[in-house]
């Protein structure tokens, strides 16, 4: 007598099928992760390649700021406002002796500012014989609040170039 296979068959289908729709379905859900990551990941790079895009255009600007103050007509400009002079011929020490003549410095061109108004003085002006009148700068006002460094001076009372300063470089 021969067997069908009407209900044994169908029994171990079943978890095989289970199986198989379950790996299916893991197989989507770890895609689905995959995926999402994946474009979390690429907000992250779009993010940080825009930061450092801007970054780089804030150095390039810093580095043209440096450049412009760091240009000779801009070094020349700065130091004439700090009172620096262009110096005058070198020597040169050597093992057999010194090497050229020594030149000084020449003495800078006094810097004429006008003086600052007086907080008592009134806005529609003075009385032209008062002292407030005068074209000159105060007796009270000094040199160094008005930004220029006052001028040194030999023993003799004649005054002296001021010295220049190094950056320390």
């Amino acid at each position: 007598m021969p067997v069908s296979p009407s209900g044994g068959a169908q029994a171990a289908r079943t978890p095989f099928v289970l199986l198989v729709v379950l790996l299916l379905g893991g197989g989507l859900i770890m895609l689905l992760v995959l995926n999402s990551s994946l474009n979390e990941g690429s907000f992250k790079l779009t993010k940080l390649k825009k930061q450092t895009t801007e970054l780089t255009d804030d150095e390039q600007q810093l580095q043209r700021e440096v450049d412009s103050y760091s240009a000779p007509d801009a070094l020349l400009r700065r130091a004439g406002e700090l009172g620096m002079v262009p110096g005058g011929d070198p020597a040169f020490l050597t093992p057999s002796g010194v090497r050229g003549a020594p030149s000084p410095a020449a003495a800078p061109a006094p810097v004429r500012r006008p003086a600052p108004p007086s907080p008592s003085a009134s806005p529609s002006g003075s009385a032209p014989g008062s002292p407030k009148a005068s074209s000159g700068a105060s007796p009270q006002a000094s040199p160094r609040a008005s930004g220029t460094p006052s001028p040194r001076t030999t023993p003799a009372g004649t005054p002296t170039a001021p010295a220049p300063s190094t950056s320390g470089r």
